[in-house]
């Protein structure tokens, strides 16, 4: 399955009929809060198996993700995934070790959020997402908002670093 940049692979609430193998592409994964707030809290990237709270049992989806860039995608019936999960012991280690690689990843985020300053963590999550878009612009598929939600920072302070570019 292809998604554009823009379309929804899921959304906040989806009772979780499938899960997805992210082939290609990123996605932001957003959350709408009860006041009206709305968080970028992760990106997901190829490798992955999403949603993570949902590769042991199933529970509605925690946020909406969006593509970022034109992404494949491969879906995946939850039963079928859970009914392999029962009957088949090396299931258990796949899942394992899909949540070490994401748990792993999230200490590098936490890494990149605690490295000296503003500027160092905006040459870092470039670097990062770059792997994965070859060039494109970071502000053409995050908005001053979500980069400084990942970096740690206002946006005000991510358009006086991005001018300083």
């Amino acid at each position: 399955m292809i998604l554009h940049k823009g379309e929804i692979l899921f959304h906040q609430g989806d009772e979780g009929a499938y899960l997805y193998k992210i082939k290609t592409g990123l996605f932001k994964v957003t959350r709408l809060h009860e006041n009206g707030n709305m968080v970028l809290f992760n990106i997901l990237y190829p490798g992955e198996t999403v949603p993570h709270h949902s590769l042991i049992s199933p529970k509605d989806t925690h946020g909406t993700a969006i593509a970022l860039v034109t992404s494949e995608v491969e879906p995946i019936v939850a039963e079928e995934w859970y009914r392999e999960l029962e009957e088949d012991p090396k299931k258990a280690l796949e899942v394992a070790k899909l949540l070490q690689a994401k748990v792993r990843f999230m200490q590098e985020r936490l890494d990149h959020l605690t490295v000296g300053t503003p500027a160092e963590r905006l040459e870092l999550l470039t670097k990062w997402l770059n792997s994965y878009v070859h060039g494109v612009p970071l502000t053409e598929y995050l908005t001053q908002e979500e980069i400084g939600q990942l970096i740690g920072v206002r946006r005000e302070t991510v358009n006086r670093l991005l001018r300083g570019h």
